[in-house]
């Protein structure tokens, strides 16, 4: 039993060390192939994918959904729900599948989510999150998280908020993302909820203070990894980053592993992408399309001399009949010509 328990002490250490840098689950774009193209700029960071919902697993028996690379670990898995039985049996079947970490999405806003009665608008119901959380963990051996908001609509969050954490840790959780914005699950479509509702980093400073037993990470409106140590430096334990990520990948992940986790590591752009050439060759070999995994390249040398090019070169050539890894090596060769011209 003790060796048990050690292993496990070992393992959430483990992933709260990953967690001081995560990049944040996101609908339509964290599937496995970016996974695996985060992975090379970032040995270190945690990587978490799409949600995924618990009745598409248990019900739809979608477990295709559950696919990944191993390289990719840590890797964290998110699922969306609010029957407890119906996540525990999801959460069983991630631990499964070798996830590191399985996740509850309480911070979607989407009125897809809400009307399957998850996702932000369980910021309402505490108690069904502590029911479901501990009905999760209950069959996990990986530890179990959640990601929130800071409240929705009319609550005060200062008040609901900390409710909301003291009713988690109580059943079991010990490492939380808190998004600093409430979602207005009315009026707002959830792209302008990431954007509209007013940020309140404070008030999550506040929480790691009331809760200093808890890991808590902060999302929600941060950009660079300037911000990201700024955040770190006041004493949270760990930042999530969205959009920043998949858009200016390399300003985020090439250098975050020297800056976040302290590693000896340089890692460079055109590396990168000649490592991602023998992943695209399997993916095309096994009936795959080249533009599913470019699409998650795009961004990679925003900013930079060529971006441009690389972008409108993949972007019209990925989904042409026939294109293979030589058009990704074409597109950074002109990168490589105008960085030296």
């Amino acid at each position: 039993m003790a060796t048990d328990i050690e292993r496990i002490t070992s393992e959430h250490a483990t992933l709260a060390r990953a967690a001081r840098l995560s990049v944040a689950p996101m609908m339509d774009w964290t599937d496995r192939h970016c996974r695996y193209f985060h992975r090379l700029m970032s040995r270190d960071a945690l990587l978490y994918t799409e949600m995924v919902t618990a009745p598409a697993l248990v019900r739809g028996g979608a477990l295709h959904l559950l696919s990944y690379n191993p390289e990719e670990h840590p890797v964290a898995l998110q699922l969306g729900g609010s029957d407890p039985t119906e996540l525990a049996q999801a959460t069983r079947l991630g631990a499964e599948a070798g996830y590191d970490e399985i996740n509850l999405n309480v911070g979607c806003p989407s009125d897809r989510v809400q009307s399957g009665t998850f996702g932000a608008v369980l910021m309402k119901s505490p108690d069904l999150v502590a029911e479901c959380v501990s009905a999760m963990a209950a069959v996990s051996p990986v530890e179990v998280t959640v990601k929130c908001r800071i409240g929705v609509d009319e609550q005060e969050a200062h008040e609901t908020l900390p409710q909301f954490l003291e009713k988690i840790r109580a059943a079991g959780v010990r490492r939380v993302t808190i998004h600093a914005r409430k979602a207005w699950l009315q009026g707002l479509s959830p792209k302008e909820n990431r954007d509209i509702p007013p940020l309140d980093y404070p008030l999550v400073y506040a929480m790691k203070v009331a809760f200093a037993d808890m890991h808590i990470s902060i999302n929600g409106g941060i950009a660079s990894l300037d911000e990201a140590v700024t955040h770190l430096d006041a004493g949270l334990d760990g930042v999530m980053i969205g959009r920043a990520s998949y858009h200016a990948p390399a300003d985020i992940l090439l250098d975050a592993d020297r800056r976040i986790f302290g590693a000896d590591r340089a890692v460079d752009a055109a590396d990168v992408v000649q490592e991602m050439l023998p992943y695209i060759e399997r993916h095309l070999s096994g009936g795959g399309k080249l533009n599913q995994i470019t699409r998650h390249m795009l961004g990679l040398f925003a900013g930079r001399p060529g971006a441009r090019a690389w972008r409108r070169m993949l972007s019209e050539g990925a989904s042409r009949a026939g294109a293979g890894p030589e058009l990704v090596q074409d597109a950074l060769d002109q990168i490589t010509r105008q960085a030296a011209a």
